[in-house]
């Protein structure tokens, strides 16, 4: 047996008798010792994905658990952790633009009203006067339904506008089809995107940049919820991009423990990892609440307080994690978490905010 080797498994402790264990299967060398192994069990049968992954799901619940299990060598049953985060994160990518896609809350409810009855009575009107008796029934429906929000799904607010704005457009396409003109009022066009200007070439990069940030100031202030979903939207990448970063700061304040910095990158991982499958969960409530809300607003108003649980469980299950792994005292522990934590989360709002803003700017 080479020296490299241990001479037992380290996930059943069977003896070793080559470089794979006869009897789960599983590597004798530890991705964690060599940068190229690491590497190596990214790429390895990418998408030959079985009965693990389910498994690996499950045991990432447990806070800590997984990547205690992965450094004390049970590998074989667990997708490996690079590849596993991966997944999740490009998962959450694409969910979370599907989910709260900026069109999609900028025009996608009120596009959905105008396509019902009222967009089909007022096509099928035949005189201007009955054009804005149809509206004006339809807008007074849905200012009366905007004013009895209550103050726990005001939220929602910006949907009944909207919707009020898609029956303006709707009821001028009919008018100007009849030989008449335009009546919404300005601004009122649920389809507008959001303003950006046309710079002059000779400005900069920032500046032109700087002048779409203050053209689209007046829509984000009306629609805060844009800039939330933006966020949202952003946070998948931004993640992506911290992972690094935050093993780095788990070597820098658990020096002591003598941890290789790839070890600390097992337990960033894995960490980002359940943030991702957190935020597919907030994705899917996001989803919901929006499609339950016109059919059941207080089932919609409970879909809310899930998700704040869900986000109250995202600190607390790492802390769990950061406790079970390292295994120091609970004051130690709480003390390096909310300093890791500090850090980590001012920059992982920095990085989120420029790519919301980004993402904004580019609409």
């Amino acid at each position: 047996m080479s020296d490299s080797h241990p001479a037992a498994c380290a996930n059943c402790a069977v003896p070793l008798q080559g470089a794979y264990c006869h009897q789960c299967g599983q590597a004798a060398h530890s991705p964690v010792r060599s940068f190229a192994h690491a590497v190596e069990e990214v790429f390895e049968s990418f998408w030959h994905l079985d009965g693990r992954i389910f498994r690996t799901l499950r045991r990432l619940l447990v806070p800590g658990g997984l990547a205690d299990d992965y450094l004390h060598g049970q590998r074989a049953p667990y997708v490996a952790p690079m590849r596993l985060f991966v997944i999740l994160c490009v998962l959450t990518f694409f969910v979370g633009k599907g989910a709260v896609n900026i069109g999609d809350v900028v025009r996608g409810d009120a596009s959905g009203d105008a396509t019902t009855s009222t967009q089909q009575a007022l096509a099928q009107a035949t005189s201007i006067g009955e054009v804005r008796r149809i509206r004006d029934e339809a807008l007074a429906g849905l200012e009366q339904a905007r004013d009895q929000v209550g103050p726990g799904m005001v939220r929602m607010r910006p949907v009944f506008e909207r919707g009020m704005a898609a029956v303006h457009a709707a009821a001028d396409r009919r008018m100007v089809a009849l030989g008449g003109v335009a009546e919404a009022p300005a601004g009122m066009d649920p389809d507008a995107p959001l303003v950006v200007s046309v710079a002059n070439d000779d400005d900069g990069w920032m500046a032109r940049q700087l002048r779409r940030i203050q053209e689209n100031a007046p829509r984000l202030q009306k629609d805060p919820e844009l800039f939330k979903y933006a966020f949202l939207g952003s946070v998948p990448t931004a993640l992506f991009v911290l992972v690094p970063l935050f093993a780095l700061l788990l070597k820098l304040f658990y020096v002591a423990t003598d941890r290789l910095y790839l070890e600390h990158l097992v337990v960033a991982l894995y960490s980002h990892a359940f943030l991702c499958l957190a935020l597919l969960g907030q994705f899917a409530l996001v989803a919901a609440g929006r499609w339950i809300m016109p059919h059941a607003a207080p089932l919609a108003a409970a879909l809310d307080w899930v998700a704040l649980a869900l986000w109250l469980w995202m600190p607390v299950y790492l802390l769990l994690m950061q406790k079970r792994v390292y295994r120091q005292g609970w004051p130690l522990t709480t003390l390096k978490f909310l300093g890791i934590g500090g850090l980590y989360a001012g920059a992982l709002v920095l990085c989120a905010v420029g790519l919301a803003l980004v993402s904004l700017v580019r609409l």
